[in-house]
C-alpha cells in the first residue's frame, strides 16, 4: 500500500515563519497546506501533479521564503510566492491558482452579471438565437443557466490575451456557454447506433422491426443525442437510412394479404400503398418532433437530414415522400405553412438526377418544394471543388453539419494523408469541437492604428485561435465517453464503441476545429473604398494567406484545422458595435447596423442572381470548412427560373439555397412572397419565414420575431440575397 507524504515533515523552514491571514490572526506556515491548494488547481485543468513535483514545488516555495528572510508572511504575499513556484512546475496549474485564488470577489461580479441578465431574459427575451423561444419558461432556465456557464469559461479556461481579443472585437469564440461541456456539429451515425440494437438512458432497445417503429426509435435518438451538443446535428442519407425498415414493413404487409387471401400482385400493390402512408406519417411525425420538443438546451435542436442518392424504389419513396410533407405543410386546413425542421439537404448528382437521368423525378420534386418552402437546399456532388471532388473519388458524401459546416478528410487508415492509393476517407460519424472568428476590418484597422504589417497583426491573432483551439482538444479529451453514450458508447461517432468511464480523447483525432472569418466585404472597403462586387482581390489575397497558415497549423499540430464561412446571427451587429468603439464610422464599414457573413457579398448590392453566383465563386474553395451560396429570387415560384439557377449552381460545385421571403396570414391563410399586411384580410398577424443565413427562421411569428434588430435590418435591406 502507497504510504502518504506528509510534506510538512519533509518539507521543513530552517526557521519559524508564520502567515497573517486577511483578519489580521496569525498561524504557523505549514507547508502542505501549499501542497493541498496546488492540488486542487491542478484538478481544475485536469493536471496530476507528481509527488516529485509537488516536492519541488514545496523546495521553492520555503527556497523563496528563507532567500527573502520572511518570518511573517501576509497570505496575500504567500500567494504570490506560490504562483512563482508553480510558474517552474506547470504554467497550466499556475493559471488556475492564480484565477482560483480570488474566486470571492470574482463570484460576486460573476453573479452580478448573470443576475443582470437573467432580468433582462425575465422580463424582455432573448433574441442571440433564432431556435430559442424565450417566452419559454425551459429556455429561459437554460438562457440564465448559459449565462453562468459562459461568465465560468471566460474566467477559468480562457486566458488574457483572449479575453481581451474577445471582449475587444478581434476575435469571436463561439458558443462559449457550451464548448467547456461538450463538442460542436456532427454527422451522427444513426444507422451504427441502430444495428443490432443499442441502449438509451439504461434501456435496452431493440432494433427495428418496421419502418413506423424505425421512425419513432431514430426521433428519439435524435432529440437525445443533439441535446449532449451545440450546432447542428445531421441525419447523413436518410434515404438509405430508412431502406431495411421499409423493406421488412413491406414484407409484413405482403404477408398479411397474402394471408387475407388476395393475389400477390393485388397484395404488393395494397402493401405499397401502406407503406407510402407509413412513410408519409413517419415525417409528419418527426416534423411534428423536431419543432415543438426543446431540447435540454432549451432551444429546438439544429436538425438537418440530407437525402436524394438512393436508387432503391424504397430510398426513392423515402426522399419523395420527405419533400412532399415539407411542401404541404403543417397547420389547421388552410393555414398550412412549412416547418423549420429538419432542415433538407438535396445530395445532386448530375448523372443521377441531369435531364433524361434516372432519378430526374426526385430533382423534380425537390425544385417543386424549393419553390413553395425554401428547401431544400442543394449540394453538389458532380460539379467542381472539393465536396465533388471526393464523391467522385471515393463515392464519398460529405453532407452539412447544420447549415453550412463541412469536414475535413479522415482516412481509414492513414488518417489525416491516405496510406496509399486503396485508403479511403470517412465522413460519417465525425464532428467539430468548436468556432472561433476572426473579424478581418477590426485587424486591418488595428494595423493601421498602430503603423504595422497587417499580416504581423492577423498573424497574432491566428496563433491565438490555434493556442485556444489546441487547449480545447486537451480538455475535451479528459472528458469521459459517459457524458454522450449514443455518440462515444454506441457507435453514433467514429471509433464510438469506447467504454463507459473510457476517456474520449482517441476519438478527437478525427474532429475539426475552425476558424471561421465575417465581414470579408467590410474589410475589402476599408481596404481600399471598393466592395466585393466593385473589387476583391485584397479579400482573395487574405484568404489565401489564411488558407496556407492554418494549412502550416495543420501539419505542425496534426490537428484538422478548417476555414469556415461564419453565419453571423447576432455576431453581424456585435462587430458592428465593437467596431465603433475602437474605431468610430467608417463609410460602408460600420456604418450599418451589421455586418456582411462570410464572403457574401453585401445583401443591398443591385446584382443578378447569375451575378452574385459568379462574384462569391472565387473564395468557393477558401472556405472548404463551411461555405453556403444563395441568391434572391424575385420571381413569384417561377419554377423554371428556380430550376435553371439551381442547375447552374450544381455545375459550378455549389453547395446552394433558395431564397425566397416567404409569408402566411394567421387569420385568414392567405400566404405570398414579401407580404407585410395581408392584402385580403388586411391582417398584421402575420407568419415570416425567412432565410437567417445557410438555414431558415421565424423573421415574424403572430406579429412578434426571434431575430435580433441587426438581422431584421439586414433583412429589410436585400436586394442580392
Amino acid at each position: 500500500m502507497t504510504m502518504k507524504t506528509d510534506y510538512n515533515e519533509k518539507y521543513k523552514p530552517t526557521y519559524q515563519i508564520h502567515i497573517v491571514k486577511k483578519d489580521g490572526t496569525k498561524e504557523p506556515f505549514q507547508v502542505q497546506k501549499v501542497v493541498n491548494a496546488v492540488g486542487k488547481s491542478a484538478e481544475r485543468v485536469m493536471v496530476i501533479l507528481m509527488a516529485e513535483e509537488k516536492g519541488k514545488i514545496c523546495k521553492l516555495v520555503i527556497d523563496k521564503v528563507e532567500q527573502e528572510q520572511m518570518t511573517e508572511i501576509p497570505i496575500a504575499v504567500m500567494h504570490h510566492v506560490v504562483e512563482y513556484a508553480l510558474e517552474q512546475i506547470n504554467q497550466a496549474v499556475a493559471k488556475s491558482y492564480r484565477d482560483y485564488r480570488n474566486y470571492k470577489q470574482d463570484f460576486v461580479q460573476m453573479l452580478d452579471e448573470v443576475y443582470k441578465k437573467s432580468q433582462a431574459i425575465m422580463y424582455i427575451g432573448d433574441k442571440e438565437n433564432a431556435n430559442t423561444d424565450s417566452a419559454l419558461v425551459s429556455t429561459r432556465r437554460s438562457l440564465i443557466f448559459n449565462q453562468l456557464n459562459r461568465e465560468m469559461y471566460q474566467k477559468f479556461f480562457l486566458t488574457r490575451e483572449e479575453i481581451q481579443a474577445a471582449r475587444d472585437g478581434y476575435i469571436y469564440i463561439h458558443d462559449m456557454a457550451a464548448r467547456r461541456d461538450t463538442m460542436n456539429c456532427c454527422l451522427f451515425d444513426i444507422g451504427e447506433v441502430l444495428r443490432g440494437g443499442f441502449e438509451m438512458g439504461n434501456v435496452w432497445y431493440n432494433e427495428p422491426k418496421t419502418l413506423d417503429t424505425a421512425f419513432d426509435v431514430l426521433g428519439d435518438i435524435v432529440l437525445s443525442a443533439a441535446s449532449q451538443q451545440y450546432g447542428g446535428f445531421t441525419v447523413p442519407e436518410v434515404d438509405k437510412l430508412l431502406v431495411p425498415y421499409a423493406e421488412k414493413s413491406y414484407g409484413k404487409y405482403v404477408e398479411k394479404y397474402l394471408c387475407l387471401g388476395l393475389a400477390r400482385e393485388r397484395a404488393e400493390d395494397q402493401a405499397l400503398k401502406d407503406l407510402e402512408k407509413e412513410m408519409e406519417q413517419g415525417f409528419q411525425g418527426w416534423e411534428y418532433k423536431f419543432n415543438t420538443v426543446a431540447s435540454s438546451r432549451g432551444d429546438y435542436p439544429f436538425i438537418t437530414v440530407t437525402a436524394g442518392l438512393g436508387k432503391d424504389r424504397f430510398a426513392r419513396l423515402a426522399t419523395r415522400t420527405l419533400l412532399e410533407v415539407r411542401k404541404g405543410g403543417q397547420g389547421k386546413k388552410g393555414h398550412k405553412k412549412p416547418v423549420l425542421f429538419p432542415k433538407i439537404v438535396f445530395l445532386y448528382d448530375k448523372n443521377l438526377h441531369g435531364p433524361g437521368c434516372e432519378l430526374e423525378e426526385l430533382f423534380e420534386a425537390g425544385v417543386a418544394c424549393s419553390a413553395k418552402t425554401m428547401y431544400p437546399d442543394w449540394l453538389s456532388l458532380t460539379g467542381e471543388g472539393y465536396i465533388a471532388e471526393m464523391y467522385k473519388k471515393y463515392g464519398r458524401v460529405i453532407s452539412p453539419m447544420g447549415c453550412r459546416a463541412f469536414l475535413s478528410p479522415w482516412y481509414e487508415r492513414g488518417g489525416m494523408e491516405p496510406a496509399d492509393e486503396a485508403d479511403k476517407p470517412v465522413f460519417v460519424g465525425r464532428f467539430n469541437i468548436g468556432v472561433v472568428s476572426l473579424h478581418l476590418p477590426m485587424i486591418l484597422a488595428q494595423a493601421r492604428q498602430e503603423s504595422r504589417d497587417f499580416y504581423e497583426v492577423l498573424d497574432y491573432y491566428l496563433e491565438l485561435i490555434r493556442r485556444l483551439h489546441l487547449r480545447t482538444y486537451a480538455y475535451l479529451g479528459e472528458m469521459k465517453a459517459s457524458n454522450n453514450p449514443l455518440g462515444y458508447c454506441e457507435g453514433g461517432f467514429y471509433g464510438g464503441r469506447l467504454g463507459f468511464h473510457d476517456k474520449i480523447k482517441p476519438l478527437l483525432d478525427a474532429a475539426t476545429a475552425s476558424f471561421g472569418i465575417t465581414a470579408l466585404n467590410e474589410l475589402q472597403v476599408l481596404y481600399n473604398g471598393k466592395s466585393l462586387v466593385q473589387d476583391g482581390e485584397f479579400a482573395l489575397e487574405v484568404m489565401r494567406y489564411i488558407n496556407n497558415k492554418v494549412g502550416q497549423f495543420k501539419k505542425e499540430d496534426k490537428r484538422l484545422y478548417a476555414i469556415y464561412g461564419t453565419p453571423a446571427e447576432n455576431l453581424c451587429g456585435l462587430q458592428v458595435e465593437q467596431f465603433q468603439a475602437k474605431y468610430g464610422i467608417i463609410e460602408g464599414v460600420s456604418d450599418r447596423a451589421y455586418v456582411s457573413n462570410s464572403f457574401h457579398c453585401h445583401v443591398a448590392e443591385n446584382i443578378t442572381p447569375i451575378e452574385k453566383q459568379d462574384l462569391e465563386k472565387r473564395f468557393w474553395e477558401l472556405f472548404n470548412g463551411g461555405k453556403i451560396q444563395y441568391v434572391k429570387y424575385p420571381i413569384d415560384y417561377n419554377l423554371e427560373a428556380i430550376r435553371t439557377l439551381i442547375r447552374r449552381a450544381m455545375e459550378m460545385g455549389f453547395y446552394e439555397g433558395v431564397n425566397l421571403s416567404l409569408a402566411y396570414c394567421d387569420d385568414c391563410g392567405h400566404e405570398e412572397l414579401e407580404m407585410d399586411v395581408c392584402p385580403k384580410c388586411g391582417s398584421r398577424n402575420l407568419t415570416k419565414i425567412d432565410r437567417m443565413n445557410g438555414y431558415l427562421a421565424y423573421s415574424r411569428v403572430h406579429g412578434d420575431t426571434r431575430l435580433g434588430d441587426a438581422k431584421m435590418a439586414e433583412i429589410k435591406e436585400r436586394v442580392s440575397m
